[in-house]
């Protein structure tokens, strides 16, 4: 079946030229092997298969044999079954693609990674068959400098800025049920060429449960692109929404509550709405001493390493002693407690 071209440049079959340049820049720049250091043999594959589909899309004549008769038919290859290609095949018009470090310097002329059209100089990225030609063999004149070549003194890859990071305020609850947010991005980045234009962007970011305060979601190469440098990333850190009720700790809600010194000695009933809604009923049948606490197991937050575990809700009370009592009701507690 060979490759299909439109899918390796992620357009449909009717794309326009604009759409093509436009795919072709934001996958060559993603996948340039420069870019890509802990990827490169990868990269390099995608990145010549990104730059051949070009090539080919983008001429008219390339287009119309290949929509007719596919990669094979294009390089001269009979398809499966048959005795031979179809007519053209074997001619001198066989498709040989082009080095795809040209392709990349010719499309973005003075380069967002800074070279361009630079005099009769050799791409070295790819290696040249015994006859001088590109990748993939054929008479290619190389006329660009490589991506590596142009870097200056050095010759190392373009400079990545530090990430661009933004707070993502979160309530309690989204961080006890997990939400997703959409977050809105404006930027500036090369268009197909080569000048910078404003582009909008929706991120959807999937808070878990359980996220904590510091968690960080980056987005690789979201931020605006410059002249001789990658883009930066872009990060979002979560932050927490104070909550009217409830403190978090760890992975442990707090609470506080106030309790009269008849409740503490006699017993008191709590009402509490968790973050997800339920409502919890709970008994405080236990004296209430300084420095108690009721500890209900498995009602704290999610834990996002863990799932299906949550830490615990912990209930801390201050006892509200009366300001004054008569003299009959201290003769009263006296008789109660045995003073």
């Amino acid at each position: 079946m060979g490759v299909d071209y439109y899918n390796v440049l992620k357009v449909n079959r009717n794309a326009t030229d604009d759409d093509l340049k436009k795919s072709y820049r934001r996958l060559a720049m993603k996948w340039h092997p420069d870019k890509n250091p802990n990827n490169k043999k990868e990269a390099e594959a995608k990145f010549k298969q990104i730059s051949e589909a070009y090539e080919v899309l983008s001429d008219p004549q390339k287009r119309a044999v290949y929509d007719q008769y596919g990669e094979e038919g294009l390089k001269g290859v009979p398809p499966p079954g048959s005795g031979s290609g179809p007519s053209f095949s074997g001619g001198p018009n066989i498709f040989n693609p082009r080095n795809a470090e040209d392709i990349f310097a010719e499309f973005f002329g003075s380069s967002p990674f800074g070279f361009g059209s630079m005099g009769h100089a050799k791409s070295m990225r790819f290696p040249m068959d015994s006859a001088g030609g590109g990748f993939f063999g054929g008479d290619v004149p190389n006329v660009f400098r490589s991506y590596t070549e142009g870097m200056g003194a050095g010759g190392g890859p373009p400079r990545k800025p530090p990430p661009v990071e933004s707070k993502l305020a979160c309530s309690l609850e989204d961080l006890y049920s997990g939400s997703t947010r959409k977050m809105k991005i404006s930027r500036n980045v090369f268009d197909a060429h080569g000048r910078l234009v404003p582009e909008s962007e929706i991120l959807s970011i999937d808070v878990k449960p359980g996220w904590k305060k510091g968690t960080k979601i980056t987005f690789p190469d979201k931020g605006n692109e410059h002249a001789n440098q990658l883009p930066a990333d872009l990060v979002f850190v979560i932050d927490e929404k104070p909550h009217e009720v409830y403190k978090r700790d760890g992975n442990d809600l707090v609470v506080h509550h106030k309790l009269t010194l008849a409740e503490a000695l006699g017993g008191a009933h709590l009402s509490l709405t968790t973050l997800d809604g339920r409502a919890l009923s709970i008994p405080v049948n236990d004296i209430v001493s300084p420095g108690y606490e009721l500890v209900i197991s498995k009602e704290g937050m999610p834990i996002a390493k863990e799932p299906g575990k949550r830490g615990n809700l912990r209930i801390k009370f201050e006892v509200k002693f009366p300001s004054r009592l008569t003299a009959e009701q201290r003769s009263g507690l006296k008789r109660i407690l045995g003073g």
